[in-house]
């Protein structure tokens, strides 16, 4: 079952119920913030100094970042509109008591022409259940070619930074963003220090996420881009949303369409992202 909710301040999102699991979603963004699968742990991570304002990202859960990843395009905000405007509900299928699909839409509006000049459908799947999918169909309402860049900026909690594991990636080449530099991985990512890695050749990866406690695999489809992040004691300590020791409870790893994947769609082509997310 599902319910529309409201904050104290008016800002609004869905509760979903089921079975086999539960999950918040705010309107603003079409963003997961919560997530918890019965007799598992929980490996979605929200900052408690998140605030739920309109016209602010909520910082934690799965941002969506799009028609734009990163802060390469002058014309947008740094990881595009989406984060901040405002979806609509289009439906909640109870697919079976253990399975819940909720889909979103956005469509262009005056603002965003102003910002970006196309005409698009943006479509967001949830399906909650055992196991978390999130699909994301972008479609070129437009009669000119539009350029996407586009991730899944999901935060993972974790119980200890020290101890995460990140395997899958290796001989994969990426951009260090810290230094703009290109390099290959030679073995499971440890996380010792600030990482800002941006991962290409990717689309046949199977990723893993271990965490002492958890492990967790991340399945994607139509991404061949992955980026892994974590701030690090200084930078954490000058970001919004965020308390200074927040570096050692999260890790990000992001299914994209970044930097050279990005995604070129003639008028009326379509093109999905999508994520499964699997407790092992």
């Amino acid at each position: 079952m599902y319910s529309c909710e409201q904050m104290e301040d008016g800002f609004e999102y869905i509760t979903v119920t089921n079975e086999a699991a539960s999950a918040k979603i705010a309107l603003q963004g079409a963003h997961l913030f919560e997530y918890s699968a019965k007799e598992r742990a929980d490996y979605i991570w929200l900052s408690r100094e998140s605030s739920f304002k309109e016209g602010e990202a909520i910082r934690g859960g799965i941002p969506l970042c799009w028609p734009r990843f990163g802060n390469r395009d002058a014309s947008l905000p740094q990881h595009g509109f989406a984060r901040t405007a405002k979806f609509s509900l289009l439906n909640v299928i109870e697919i079976s008591s253990t399975l819940t699909q909720v889909r979103f839409g956005l469509k262009e509006t005056p603002q965003s022409l102003e910002l970006w000049p196309f005409s698009f459908e943006l479509e967001v799947v949830f399906e909650i259940g055992a196991q978390l999918s999130i699909a994301m169909h972008t479609k070129n309402c437009s009669q000119k070619q539009m350029m996407l860049t586009q991730a899944l900026h999901t935060y993972f909690c974790v119980d200890d930074i020290s101890k995460v594991k990140i395997s899958g990636l290796e001989g994969v080449s990426f951009v260090d963003t810290l230094d703009n530099t290109t390099k290959k991985e030679s073995e499971e990512i440890v996380i010792d220090r600030e990482i800002d890695r941006v991962y290409f050749g990717t689309k046949e990866k199977y990723i893993v996420l271990e965490d002492g406690s958890k492990k967790l695999s991340i399945d994607a489809k139509g991404s061949d881009s992955c980026i892994v992040w974590n701030p690090w004691i200084e930078k954490c300590a000058k970001m919004s949303a965020m308390q200074s020791e927040a570096y050692r409870e999260f890790v990000c790893i992001e299914s994209a369409n970044a930097f050279d994947d990005a995604r070129y769609l003639a008028p009326g082509e379509v093109h999905s992202l999508k994520v499964l997310y699997k407790e092992l």
